[in-house]
């Protein structure tokens, strides 16, 4: 053992407080939580707070040790507030007798930018769940959202993702649908306030890269998310939702096949442009292909593709109070522009008087071992 890591474990000051980290993308809070642990368990910073830990534990009764669950030792940490897998930004995290402070965290505004995608709803309300239903989107404009983002500023009632973590007689909603059986009442709303909501960027079809997922919702979930829907008077515009518990299995996966064209933004294959020019239109208001498609063309003359113009995707930036579901916004606003919407994208920018760019640790400073993250973490914590 070090002189100097001797020290710190004798004389050194116990550090313990809140701090935050931005949490990557498809990383849950969890996970970052345990990363942070395993940089801080053989640390020199918190040496001096194992060696305290370790004492204290020395001097409880045998059955106090006995009811412990964690036998081997580690940095106490727990968050201020999760963020989804999905979502990337700050996540405040409480050490040691700092973990009593993240209550007050929960109750704090909180700041994001999402990224709303047009033309889809799923189960989650966000890109990584099932295609609940498809609708038109080429309607839309950046003044139409604009116009629907007022009913969301300030106190209103949300309505929760459907498909949450909340329960109803102690069963979550995704059980009902699983089972097939019916919502026995209604889900209440919640009250909200969004101190602030702009649009920041809007981007046209086929400038972004945002796409929904390929993957269909099952009829049972389709069912009780309609059947929910009705109940709030919050279903969306649809194409393809009251067919789904009419037609079969087979027929709804050409169905879905075809309409997921119309949310891909990449140009289509020259053999996929050859079959498209021989199909029946799809889209409400398109236009049956001309005689001339099937023309062959003369020697050295390429046909000319139409090309896919994919789903309008707009950034919003909001601050918002405690309890808001950003993914219910998005959705929300699909509806209220006449269309169905899911969220691409979710970055928490600031929490409390933590922001991003000012006074969070990044995720990577971890991989980079003591002496890039422990200067840091040290200042945070002791400005605590």
């Amino acid at each position: 053992m070090s002189a100097k890591h001797f020290w710190r474990m004798t004389k050194g000051k116990i550090m313990e407080g809140v701090f935050a980290i931005n949490k990557p993308s498809m990383i849950s809070s969890a996970q970052v939580l345990r990363d942070c642990q395993r940089a801080f368990n053989p640390s020199e910073l918190f040496a001096p707070w194992i060696a305290a830990e370790t004492s204290l534990r020395n001097r409880e009764s045998h059955n106090q040790r006995k009811r412990r669950r964690d036998k081997n030792l580690q940095v106490k940490i727990g968050h201020g507030g999760t963020l989804d897998p999905l979502a990337t930004g700050v996540l405040i995290t409480g050490v040691g007798k700092g973990t009593k402070d993240l209550q007050q965290f929960l109750l704090c505004t909180k700041t994001y930018e999402a990224v709303v995608l047009f033309g889809a709803s799923t189960d989650t309300y966000d890109r990584l769940g099932k295609v609940l239903s498809t609708a038109p989107y080429e309607h839309i404009t950046k003044e139409s959202v604009e116009k629907a983002l007022e009913q969301f500023r300030g106190k209103f009632m949300q309505l929760p993702p459907l498909f949450s973590a909340l329960k109803m007689n102690g069963k979550p909603l995704y059980e009902y649908a699983r089972e097939g059986k019916p919502i026995p009442r209604e889900v209440q709303r919640r009250e909200v306030e969004v101190l602030n909501l702009e649009l920041v960027e809007w981007m046209e079809g086929g400038t972004h890269s945002h796409k929904a997922p390929l993957e269909r919702a099952g009829h049972a979930e389709i069912n009780v998310a309609r059947q929910l829907w009705k109940q709030e008077g919050a279903l969306p515009a649809s194409t393809d939702a009251d067919e789904d518990s009419k037609e079969g299995p087979e027929s709804k996966k050409r169905r879905l096949s075809d309409s997921q064209d119309n949310l891909v933004t990449d140009r289509p294959s020259p053999k996929h442009r050859k079959l498209l020019s021989s199909e029946e239109p799809i889209m409400s208001g398109g236009l049956a292909a001309s005689d001339s498609a099937s023309t062959p063309q003369a020697a050295g003359e390429e046909a000319s593709a139409p090309v896919v113009k994919g789903p309008p995707a707009a950034k919003l930036r909001m601050t918002v109070t405690s309890g808001f579901y950003v993914r219910s916004l998005c959705h929300d606003l699909g509806a209220a522009v006449g269309s169905a919407a899911l969220m691409a994208e979710l970055e928490r920018t600031r929490q409390g008087e933590f922001e991003l760019g000012k006074n969070v640790l990044e995720y990577s400073d971890l991989e980079q071992g003591e002496k890039v993250w422990g200067p840091k973490v040290e200042a945070m914590l002791d400005y605590w």
